[in-house]
């Protein structure tokens, strides 16, 4: 655990990490409490009062991936004000006295912080109730676990919940846990699991009374039907939903990222509510992905301003207009500034839609060129949603079509999920100079007949590639269940499902870090350990490098270090001042 001398009324929570540690060790309960260093008192530049020269971590005794263009191993790093300062040893005596923490990492592997290319954590930070991934659970008895740990930590008669992030083919039971098996998990508390957007549900005794209190069908085994049952239900737990509410269910979501190593999140917005007085000619979507884009940032603002970010998030803006004018996308661009922010929330870019989109194939959208070249002329970031090789032929037409005109490749724009993408559309993205931003969210409840991305096949093309988690509605946050799909080609039932487009397992961990910062115009900040960058580093549970297959699935993080701030701490280290 690190030392909170410098603040000497912080408690002590022993009882809580053990029960952490053994949390993420099984890949379960990732919300409980951990003893943090404290926040140091900071002037407006961010700087420790108390170290005018700025508060040093050093990491000794380690293996430190670097994950450089040498993919160097190093024993030591040394971090101050955000920024690594010295990599392969100590920075020594650069500190003043008692402005300095060095943790001896007793030979544990270390990273550089995860980067997810593409998510919606905002969205899931938006989650009504004390949302509870089951992202890791293989059976009802590790849904068991999870929820009693969170029910621990939630107060009396808390409405848990958990809504999306899983699918119950996951499970050995195939199946959603039915009202009798949630009330023996949950005999005091209300609970809620919804599978992907809209449903199906279930619901326990407890949960089952509020429901139908609303007006919603609830079934004798608390089944809650998909579609307008289940989006009922959900808008309902949103109902009573307060900004305070928000504000902690971010911070968990935050928290949650900084347990499994995430430090940087790419996210991709969500959709209009419908109904709502600012939808105009937008495309509408109602679910666990819908939301209000004009303020639905809110409550991460607040957090922001109050110095409560635990890691970085970079917003993109999701609009989906029908009108040939372009009414929403023009307001974005006239009304938010392009990259920027600071290192810890910043205004990225544009996606993963820019108009109304013909999924899984369809005539492309009629105002699709005027958009690319509206958000070109801006200088706009812009990463488009694809899933069939015909969304893929009508993006990349459009971008070589404006590409005479105004030149992609300064934009970094991308293709984000690319699943069944050709070799052939694959070589017309590298001329361009674009990209490809590749999510395994196939992982959860893929077949051999629905499966990819080819993360072979496109690494070998030698385009801008990365990977990221798709994550919070229909795929996994938890980047460990990525890299095990990137590497076996396996879903989360263990058959195999990818054949011939695995990875090895430090190309697929520099498509999670050093090449993530390609994609928000930051490789010079971003995603490896060397002097000068972001100080995000993940000291791991056990050796990525060598432990079995499996095993993977059950990785996290023992501390993790942002911007040379500790977001988490499992409480296996101990730190010395000096």
């Amino acid at each position: 655990m690190l030392d909170n001398r410098r603040n000497p009324t912080k408690p002590q929570q022993h009882s809580t990490e053990k029960v952490c540690t053994a949390a993420v060790a099984l890949g379960l309960a990732l919300f409980c409490g951990v003893a943090i260093a404290d926040k140091p008192d900071r002037d407006d530049r961010g700087h420790d009062r108390d170290c005018p020269n700025g508060l040093e971590i050093a990491l000794i005794n380690g293996r430190i991936h670097t994950m450089d263009a040498s993919n160097n191993v190093v024993s030591a790093v040394t971090m101050r004000n955000g920024k690594f300062v010295s990599v392969g040893h100590d920075a020594g005596g650069a500190a003043e006295a008692g402005c300095k923490q060095v943790i001896n990492l007793k030979g544990r592997v270390a990273i550089p912080g995860l980067v997810d290319n593409h998510n919606h954590i905002v969205l899931l930070g938006l989650r009504p109730g004390y949302h509870t991934p089951l992202e890791s659970a293989a059976n009802f008895s590790d849904i068991r676990a999870t929820y009693v740990d969170r029910i621990n930590h939630a107060p009396v008669g808390a409405f848990i919940t958990t809504i999306g992030g899983f699918n119950p083919v996951q499970f050995t039971e195939k199946r959603l846990p039915n009202l009798a098996e949630l009330d023996a998990i949950a005999p005091a508390n209300p609970v809620y699991l919804q599978v992907s957007f809209i449903g199906p549900s279930s619901t326990n005794t407890a949960g089952k009374a509020f429901f139908e209190s609303k007006g919603i069908v609830v079934g004798a085994d608390g089944s809650i039907a998909v579609f307008a049952p289940t989006v009922a239900a959900l808008n309902a737990l949103r109902s009573v939903q307060t900004f305070d509410d928000k504000k902690r269910s971010t911070t968990d979501a935050m928290t949650y990222s900084a347990r499994l190593g995430v430090t940087s999140n790419f996210d991709m917005g969500g959709f209009l509510i419908p109904g709502s007085p600012n939808h105009e000619d937008e495309f509408v979507f109602d679910g666990a992905a819908s939301w209000d884009p004009y303020f639905a940032y809110e409550p991460l603002l607040d957090l922001h301003r109050q110095g409560q970010m635990k890691v970085r998030i970079r917003v993109n803006y999701l609009t989906m207009d029908n009108a040939l004018n372009l009414p929403i996308l023009q307001r974005r661009i006239d009304n938010a500034f392009r990259e920027y922010g600071d290192d810890w929330l910043k205004s990225a870019g544009l996606g993963e839609f820019i108009t109304n989109w013909p999924l899984f194939g369809g005539p492309p959208p009629a105002n699709y060129p005027a958009a690319v070249k509206k958000a070109a002329e801006r200088g706009w970031i812009y990463q488009q949603h694809t899933l069939s090789t015909t969304e893929d032929n009508i993006a990349i037409s459009a971008w070589e079509q404006l590409n005479a005109q105004i030149p992609i490749a300064p934009l970094h724009w991308s293709i984000a999920h690319a699943v069944t993408i050709t070799p052939q559309d694959i070589a017309r993205l590298k001329a361009l100079g674009a990209g490809v931003a590749l999510h395994g969210f196939r992982y959860l409840a893929g077949t051999a007949a629905q499966n990819g991305p080819p993360y072979r096949t496109i690494v070998d093309s030698g385009v801008k590639v990365g990977a990221g988690s798709d994550s919070a509605q229909i795929s996994t946050l938890n980047p460990w269940l990525m890299l095990y799909y990137m590497v076996t080609g396996k879903n989360s039932s263990g058959e195999l499902i990818n054949a011939g487009q695995t990875l090895t397992r430090q190309e697929a961990l520099r498509l999670y870090t050093a090449e993530n910062g390609w994609f928000t115009k930051e490789e010079d900040k971003l995603g490896s350990i060397e002097v000068g960058k972001f100080a995000d580093v993940v000291v791991l549970n056990d050796d990525y490098f060598s432990v079995p297959d499996e095993s993977l699935k059950k990785l996290g993080s023992v501390l993790t270090v942002v911007g040379g701030r500790v977001v988490h701490d499992a409480g296996v280290l101990k730190a010395q001042d000096r």
